[in-house]
């Protein structure tokens, strides 16, 4: 595909694991973020309040803005994003966590594996 055939769309993904040292900071941090926002209407600060109050995760995706991550870039625009984040055990040892598993099509896997 030569240059001007290719999309000027790229999908960018990214996964973090990140460890809450405090809930109570992080619930803080939202809930400051929420009640901040002048564009939320009674109904929806309150709807957020508990989310972020009840659910440190909820809090965390309250606080993370993919709009963050390139709005500093040169020559790029947000064109959609999405983002959810959970609860989840972690074991940075096992071989389950290993980043580059993405990497390889399950396809290329199995021919290696045979």
């Amino acid at each position: 595909m030569s240059t001007s055939e290719t999309s000027q769309f790229i999908r960018l993904r990214v996964e973090l694991v990140v460890e809450v040292e405090s809930a109570d900071a992080l619930t803080k941090a939202a809930r400051d973020r929420v009640e901040a926002d002048a564009d939320l209407t009674a109904d929806e600060r309150t709807h957020a309040e508990g989310a972020v109050t009840q659910d440190t995760a909820e809090a965390l995706a309250y606080l993370v803005d993919p709009f963050d991550l390139v709005s500093e870039v040169p020559g790029v625009d947000l064109a959609q994003a999405s983002w959810s984040s959970e609860h989840i055990d972690y074991d940075p040892d096992s071989p389950e966590w290993d980043l580059d598993e993405d990497d390889v099509d399950e396809d290329e896997e199995d021919d290696r594996v045979g």
